[in-house]
Protein backbone atom coordinates (compact mmCIF):
# COMPACT_ATOMS: atom_id res chain seq x y z
CA UNK A 1 0.00 0.00 0.00
CA UNK A 2 2.76 2.23 1.13
CA UNK A 3 4.25 2.23 -3.09
CA UNK A 4 1.21 2.71 -4.46
CA UNK A 5 0.58 5.84 -2.21
CA UNK A 6 4.25 6.53 -3.28
CA UNK A 7 3.29 6.48 -6.94
CA UNK A 8 -0.12 8.57 -6.73
CA UNK A 9 2.09 11.39 -4.81
CA UNK A 10 4.62 11.60 -6.93
CA UNK A 11 4.88 15.14 -8.78
CA UNK A 12 4.37 13.90 -12.22
CA UNK A 13 0.94 12.42 -11.50
CA UNK A 14 0.15 15.55 -9.77
CA UNK A 15 1.27 17.42 -12.66
CA UNK A 16 -0.38 15.16 -15.35
CA UNK A 17 -4.04 15.81 -13.37
CA UNK A 18 -3.59 18.87 -13.11
CA UNK A 19 -2.52 19.64 -16.64
CA UNK A 20 -5.13 17.06 -17.76
CA UNK A 21 -7.98 19.13 -16.03
CA UNK A 22 -6.67 22.48 -16.75
CA UNK A 23 -6.58 21.04 -21.09
CA UNK A 24 -9.99 20.31 -20.30
CA UNK A 25 -11.51 23.19 -19.44
CA UNK A 26 -9.48 25.39 -21.87
CA UNK A 27 -10.87 23.38 -24.61
CA UNK A 28 -14.65 23.78 -23.37
CA UNK A 29 -13.50 27.49 -23.03
CA UNK A 30 -12.31 27.53 -26.25
CA UNK A 31 -15.04 25.33 -28.22
CA UNK A 32 -17.85 27.89 -26.55
CA UNK A 33 -15.50 30.96 -27.79
CA UNK A 34 -15.64 29.00 -31.45
CA UNK A 35 -19.93 27.87 -31.50
CA UNK A 36 -20.44 31.67 -30.08
CA UNK A 37 -18.08 34.40 -31.31
CA UNK A 38 -15.99 33.09 -34.17
CA UNK A 39 -18.76 30.32 -36.38
CA UNK A 40 -21.99 33.52 -35.69
CA UNK A 41 -18.49 36.03 -36.95
CA UNK A 42 -18.56 33.33 -39.83
CA UNK A 43 -21.66 33.25 -40.94
CA UNK A 44 -21.96 37.08 -40.75
CA UNK A 45 -19.41 37.96 -42.79
CA UNK A 46 -20.47 35.45 -45.51
CA UNK A 47 -23.76 36.21 -45.89
CA UNK A 48 -25.21 33.07 -44.60
CA UNK A 49 -28.89 33.03 -43.39
CA UNK A 50 -27.58 30.55 -40.53
CA UNK A 51 -25.48 31.54 -38.00
CA UNK A 52 -24.31 28.32 -36.61
CA UNK A 53 -22.62 25.96 -38.52
CA UNK A 54 -23.76 22.69 -36.59
CA UNK A 55 -27.19 23.36 -38.49
CA UNK A 56 -25.18 23.09 -41.88
CA UNK A 57 -25.29 20.00 -43.66
CA UNK A 58 -26.55 17.84 -47.16
CA UNK A 59 -28.63 14.81 -48.03
CA UNK A 60 -27.29 12.03 -50.22
CA UNK A 61 -29.85 9.22 -50.95
CA UNK A 62 -31.64 9.88 -48.11
CA UNK A 63 -28.56 9.85 -45.92
CA UNK A 64 -28.30 13.28 -43.62
CA UNK A 65 -24.52 14.50 -43.50
CA UNK A 66 -23.92 17.19 -40.87
CA UNK A 67 -20.78 18.66 -41.66
CA UNK A 68 -21.47 21.51 -39.62
CA UNK A 69 -20.75 20.45 -36.20
CA UNK A 70 -16.92 19.55 -37.93
CA UNK A 71 -16.70 22.73 -39.00
CA UNK A 72 -17.29 23.80 -35.28
CA UNK A 73 -14.61 21.05 -33.91
CA UNK A 74 -12.09 22.31 -37.09
CA UNK A 75 -12.34 25.55 -36.04
CA UNK A 76 -11.47 24.64 -32.07
CA UNK A 77 -9.01 22.53 -32.98
CA UNK A 78 -7.19 25.45 -35.22
CA UNK A 79 -7.85 27.88 -32.47
CA UNK A 80 -6.28 25.79 -29.61
CA UNK A 81 -3.43 24.83 -31.90
CA UNK A 82 -2.23 27.98 -32.13
CA UNK A 83 -2.64 28.92 -28.71
CA UNK A 84 -0.73 26.33 -28.21
CA UNK A 85 2.20 27.02 -30.96
CA UNK A 86 2.12 31.11 -30.11
CA UNK A 87 1.89 30.89 -26.08
CA UNK A 88 3.82 27.46 -25.48
CA UNK A 89 5.90 26.53 -28.32
CA UNK A 90 7.29 29.57 -29.42
CA UNK A 91 8.10 30.74 -26.19
CA UNK A 92 9.64 27.31 -25.23
CA UNK A 93 12.33 27.32 -27.99
CA UNK A 94 13.36 30.50 -26.97
CA UNK A 95 14.01 29.76 -23.92
CA UNK A 96 16.07 26.45 -25.22
CA UNK A 97 17.81 28.74 -27.65
CA UNK A 98 19.06 31.06 -24.77
CA UNK A 99 20.08 28.26 -22.55
CA UNK A 100 22.38 26.29 -25.71
CA UNK A 101 23.35 29.67 -26.88
CA UNK A 102 24.49 30.60 -22.61
CA UNK A 103 26.03 26.56 -22.44
CA UNK A 104 27.88 27.61 -26.09
CA UNK A 105 29.61 30.79 -24.53
CA UNK A 106 30.64 28.66 -21.38
CA UNK A 107 32.56 26.07 -23.13
CA UNK A 108 34.55 25.04 -26.22
CA UNK A 109 35.95 21.82 -27.61
CA UNK A 110 39.40 20.68 -26.96
CA UNK A 111 42.10 20.61 -29.85
CA UNK A 112 43.43 17.52 -29.14
CA UNK A 113 40.18 14.87 -28.20
CA UNK A 114 37.56 17.34 -29.33
CA UNK A 115 35.72 16.23 -26.02
CA UNK A 116 33.53 19.61 -24.88
CA UNK A 117 34.98 21.44 -22.04
CA UNK A 118 34.85 24.59 -19.83
CA UNK A 119 36.08 27.82 -21.94
CA UNK A 120 38.25 28.47 -18.96
CA UNK A 121 39.78 25.42 -18.42
CA UNK A 122 43.53 24.95 -18.07
CA UNK A 123 43.67 21.30 -18.67
CA UNK A 124 41.24 18.81 -20.51
CA UNK A 125 39.45 16.32 -18.39
CA UNK A 126 39.40 13.55 -21.03
CA UNK A 127 42.68 13.77 -22.25
CA UNK A 128 44.67 15.98 -19.84
CA UNK A 129 46.22 18.16 -22.64
CA UNK A 130 47.19 21.22 -21.27
CA UNK A 131 45.18 24.27 -22.64
CA UNK A 132 45.01 28.27 -22.80
CA UNK A 133 42.36 29.47 -21.32
CA UNK A 134 39.95 31.55 -23.34
CA UNK A 135 40.07 34.92 -20.95
CA UNK A 136 44.26 34.75 -21.55
CA UNK A 137 44.26 33.80 -25.41
CA UNK A 138 45.57 37.10 -27.64
CA UNK A 139 42.70 38.86 -29.29
CA UNK A 140 43.11 39.61 -32.83
CA UNK A 141 43.32 43.10 -33.77
CA UNK A 142 42.13 44.91 -36.80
Amino acid sequence: MGGFKKFLLRGNIVDLAVAVIVGATFSGLVQALVADLITPLIGAVTGGRKPHFADYSFTVNGSQFRYGDFVNHLISFLVIAAIVYWLVIVPVQRLIHLFEHDRAAATRQCPECLSEIPAEARRCAHCTARLVPESEKPRPTA
